[in-house]
């Protein structure tokens, strides 16, 4: 079995104490994820996370590698994936530019809306872990 190889992250801000993360809508397949992208061979994870959330969204990002996830999965075409996300904060009121060929809509959400909008299980689970990373690491409160 082939193996893919990903990385991305949690993209958040702060606004008026409250946190708000970045959903991308997939132009290919319609649901709503994270953005993320295939590891290039000159690439460390890291590197790919920054290329991919600049390539989807336009916005310059720093990644915080204290939070690491891994996510696993079989995909349609019968290869493996393995997706490492990290968490990334931007500026409040930024400037997204979507990536029009892989990305069909996007949105800043509150975690409850975002944990809902999320199509898959996997990503609303990883989506709770950053969150309690986050909450921790900004000093905010549920």
């Amino acid at each position: 079995m082939v193996t893919e190889f990903a990385s991305g992250a949690v993209v958040y801000n702060v606004q008026d104490g409250e946190i708000c993360y970045l959903l991308l809508q997939s132009a290919t397949d319609d649901f709503w994820g994270l953005p993320k992208g295939h590891v290039e061979p000159y690439e460390n994870l890291i590197q790919t996370a920054v290329r991919e959330i600049k390539e989807e969204t336009s916005l310059d990002t720093r990644i915080d590698a204290k939070f690491k996830e891994t996510i696993d999965y079989d995909m349609k075409n019968g290869h493996h994936k393995t997706v490492t996300f990290f968490v990334s904060k931007v500026a409040p009121n930024v400037s997204v530019t979507r990536q029009v060929e892989e990305i069909n809509s996007f949105g800043w959400f509150n975690y409850k809306d975002a944990y809902d909008k999320l199509t898959y299980d996997n990503l609303r689970q990883l989506l709770k872990d950053a969150d309690r990373y986050i909450r921790t690491k900004e000093g905010i409160g549920d």
